[in-house]
């Protein structure tokens, strides 16, 4: 016989089955998929694709400095 357990969520007990789909520690309810608005992403233009960029380019040589440097 199954065990009852207590969803993280929940107060309620369930039974936890084998082919149950998500996670053992939550209920079935729990586990459905929730439904999400597919909203679709912004385009950056050429001034915020540039900066985006930059700002990568800095954050790299910044790590690389901080791992690479011998101080």
């Amino acid at each position: 016989m199954m065990e009852a357990k207590k969803p993280v969520e929940r107060e309620r007990l369930f039974h936890c089955e084998p082919d149950k789909p998500g996670f053992a520690n939550r209920c079935p309810e729990c586990s459905a998929p929730e439904a999400t608005d597919p909203s679709p992403q912004r385009l950056m233009d050429a001034d915020e694709r540039k900066a985006a960029m930059e700002a990568n380019e800095a954050r790299r040589q910044a790590i690389r400095e901080l791992l690479y440097s011998r101080k």
